[in-house]
């Protein structure tokens, strides 16, 4: 599989991940319980992960898979750290639109070339950098609204807790996915087993974390198994496979190309999200 064939898939999928995740709201909120959205997208993985690598193992029974713990604890890390990035994307989008939201996660660029320099050691030219410096002014002027005869009582154009998550959003992304390639590309292992525990930790971690809310309710509503399906619809299973398919695609490009190829198609995608949030 080439890697731009990837990178399109993911332009497309990402592209529709805020407006179906806008569209799984009503009046503004969510009538479900998100936590679980990440929960079951971590899930989907596993599953998709694990046919993949007992596929590959009957074709290959010499698949190199790495068991000892001090190499499998690694995925403990960007586990946590996706696990809160995919909680704060909900959360971003209850405070601005669509469009705001894609802007903004063009962010990921320039914090990933950042992480890229300091992680990776790898040197990025002048040209990139004053590309990267350009998109940072370009994601901050785009947020200025034009007063004119309108009241201006705020210089930006939504709420200012949107733009601190859209911005943490963009560092827990860029953090995961560096330290995520590092992983998948310091040993030879199958990158359906590198998934495998990625994904089993991602599991675990969200379980717990739907159990701390449950402690923190004091159970008002019940355990969360009891009501994971409740308020879902069409546009929530849809959300779900967006998220697992992007992560799935996002794996791929981490093993056999880089962070900067994943971010590129990220950037791509704000043209389509535009467009296609004008109409729905």
């Amino acid at each position: 599989m080439q890697w731009y064939f990837v990178a399109a898939l993911l332009t497309i999928l990402t592209s529709s991940q805020g407006i179906l995740t806008t569209l799984s709201q009503s009046n503004g909120h969510y009538t479900y319980d998100y936590g679980t959205v990440p929960f079951l997208a971590e899930f989907f993985k596993l599953v998709v992960s694990s046919l993949l690598l007992w596929r590959e193992r009957r074709v290959l029974p010499s698949t190199r898979m790495t068991t000892e713990w001090k190499s499998v604890r690694l995925f403990v890390i960007p586990s946590v750290i996706y696990l809160f990035h995919n909680n704060v994307q909900f959360a971003t989008l209850t405070y601005v639109d669509t469009s705001t939201y894609q802007i903004m996660g063009n962010l990921k660029i320039v914090t990933t070339g950042i992480l890229f320099r300091i992680f990776l050691r790898r040197k990025l030219s002048n040209l990139r950098w004053m590309a990267i410096v350009l998109l940072a002014i370009g994601t901050t002027t785009s947020q200025i609204k034009g007063c004119g005869e309108a009241s201006c009582d705020s210089l930006f154009s939504a709420p200012i807790q949107g733009y601190m998550l859209g911005i943490l959003s963009a560092c827990l992304s860029a953090l995961a996915g560096v330290y995520t390639e590092f992983l998948m590309k310091k040993n030879n292992d199958s990158l359906y087993w590198q998934n495998v525990q990625l994904y089993t930790f991602g599991v675990i971690f969200n379980m717990a974390r739907l159990l701390v809310d449950d402690f923190r309710s004091g159970f008002e509503r019940g355990p969360w198994w009891s009501r994971i399906f409740n308020g879902y619809s069409l546009t929530t299973w849809m959300v779900i496979l967006n998220l697992g398919s992007t992560g799935l695609l996002v794996s791929w490009l981490m093993k056999y190309a880089d962070n900067i190829v994943k971010v590129i198609a990220f950037t791509f995608e704000l043209t389509p999200m535009v467009l296609l949030s004008y109409f729905f």
